[in-house]
């Protein structure tokens, strides 16, 4: 699979950070090949004073809503790239929903990326449980998603974004359009 290239790159430093209004934000912004995606912009602001951030992916060209769907079923699938952009919900059956907010950030990772995050919350989640059911469901969490990770353990992932800028690149991947309600 051909490596991204980046096209063209911008910082903008000493910027109003919009949470402490402070001239100490950066803003960066990238334009970006994604193999069998196209060119996508990412975007990311982060602030030195109050330690702010803020990551976004957006496609260059309008896209449809959509929806993926895909089979994890091999130590293989975790090369899998993933697209996902701040508008996007990440759904793992039986597992977990990942649903956007003021704080969801977009990204440009892997199969193993995205159950990495959902790993570390869940080991959160296990460090601060208040009694031994929930640390127990967390420590069997953790388990399915060591034996996803390991190939061990088949798991559906689906990402459904209304504004289109997300995608898993595989030819495994079921794409189809996103019905948005309205």
């Amino acid at each position: 699979m051909p490596k991204e290239e980046s096209a063209s790159e911008g910082d903008f430093e000493q910027q109003p950070c919009p949470l402490c209004h402070e001239k100490t934000l950066i803003l960066t912004e990238r334009e970006t090949e994604v193999p069998y995606f196209g060119k996508i912009y990412l975007f990311s602001m982060t602030c030195s004073n109050c330690k702010y951030h803020k990551a976004d992916v957006e496609a260059t060209e309008q896209k449809e809503p959509v929806k993926y769907e895909f089979e994890i079923s091999s130590e293989e699938d975790m090369k899998v790239r993933v697209v996902k952009s701040s508008e996007a919900t990440v759904k793992i059956p039986h597992v977990t929903t990942i649903t956007p907010g003021p704080a969801a950030q977009g990204y440009v990772t892997n199969i193993e990326g995205i159950l990495n995050r959902v790993k570390y919350q869940v080991e959160s989640l296990k460090e601060t449980a208040e009694d031994d059911e929930d640390r127990q469901k967390a420590k069997n969490l953790l388990k399915k998603l060591t034996r996803i990770t390991w190939g061990q353990e088949k798991q559906k992932i689906i990402i459904e974004d209304p504004s289109g800028n997300s995608a898993i690149i595989s030819d495994k991947a079921v794409k189809s359009q996103l019905k948005v309600k309205a």
